[in-house]
């Protein structure tokens, strides 16, 4: 078999699998992130963006609602938009509520920058680090926002 023949039915091989599995697999995994991320919060000191999370939350309510609070209700916000990704529901409402959740995670970058840079604007923290991953869940989020 020549190389060219091996690249064909390899191409063939990954498009097939692709076109099954690719957006079940990507809704699955981002519904694993969003439970995963979600339950450290349930127990402290276990989640890297833990401490940055409820001081963001904190920030945003004006200290108007405990921080605890705050966590607890991000935390079961986050397994819940998992478990419904996982379920296969894509509503338009779910995915709507995912990039919401996504753009409050990019709010550590205006509110504690020092927090998310080493040496801006380039140079992230691995906080920083864990905040720029999300672009890929909004790409991913727009490929499964229900068509019409």
């Amino acid at each position: 078999m020549s190389v060219r023949e091996l690249s064909q039915r390899m191409d063939f091989g990954l498009h097939s699998i692709s076109e099954r599995f690719g957006l079940l697999f990507m809704q699955w995994a981002i519904g694993l992130i969003y439970i995963w991320f979600g339950m450290l919060k349930f127990f402290p000191g276990l989640s890297p963006a833990e401490i940055l999370a409820a001081n963001t939350l904190d920030t945003l309510a004006m200290g108007l609602v405990s921080k605890d609070l705050l966590l607890r209700g991000l935390a079961i916000f986050e397994v819940l938009l998992g478990v419904l990704l996982i379920t296969r529901i894509k509503s338009k409402l779910i995915i709507a509520a995912l990039l919401m959740h996504m753009f409050g995670t990019f709010m550590p970058i205006l509110i504690f920058p020092n927090e998310v840079f080493s040496a801006p604007p380039f140079g992230f923290t691995i906080v920083g680090q864990y905040i720029m991953k999300n672009f890929v869940i909004i790409g991913a989020a727009l490929v499964l926002y229900p068509k019409r």
